[in-house]
């Protein structure tokens, strides 16, 4: 039994759903939006509680089970709170500045990094080393902020480049005599 499937989703005040045939669609104060589940899975509302039940009792079924609740889940605290991830510069000269919607990275290359913000993510540089990326799209979230932290991953030596915030980058012993 799915540990996660069995809880219901608890929509808060302020906050919509729906459900046609197998899309849910969650409507709040930060704007909508939707999620279209498998035919694994049965979603009911009831009242302010969203819950998901398995069709049958199949692998596939028990695995969409737990999935498909997350999704609603996530589509509620998108919605309500939205998702949050802060990236960190280090090193001599790498900063960030954002100019319109193009994020603008001085990494330590012979050009500037120019990335283009997608539709749905906010970007914003409180300093010139630190990156925020917000949305209601946990997936998209993670994914620009990946991205980004791509073009310098964080070296185990000195610890330049970009890293998340509450990552902890293990250092190496540089060469000895």
């Amino acid at each position: 039994m799915s540990r996660i499937g069995k809880k219901p989703v608890e929509l808060p005040s302020g906050v919509e759903a729906s459900v046609s045939g197998q899309t849910v669609t969650v409507k709040g104060p930060k704007g909508s939006r939707e999620f279209t589940a498998t035919d694994d899975v049965t979603i009911t509302i009831d009242g302010n509680v969203v819950s998901v039940e398995p069709r049958g009792k199949s692998k596939r079924a028990r695995q969409q089970w737990g999935m498909s609740r997350t999704m609603v889940g996530n589509l509620v605290t998108g919605v309500t709170s939205g998702f949050k991830k802060e990236l960190e510069i280090s090193g001599v000269g790498y900063r960030a500045a954002i100019q319109g919607n193009t994020l603008k990275l001085n990494l330590g290359y012979s050009h500037d990094v120019d990335f283009e913000v997608p539709a749905g993510v906010t970007v914003t540089c409180p300093k010139q080393t630190e990156i925020v990326i917000e949305g209601t799209d946990q997936q998209l979230v993670g994914q620009v902020a990946a991205n980004i932290r791509e073009w310098r991953a964080p070296e185990p030596y000195k610890g330049k480049g970009i890293k998340y915030k509450d990552e902890y980058i293990f250092r190496k012993e540089g060469k000895k005599k």
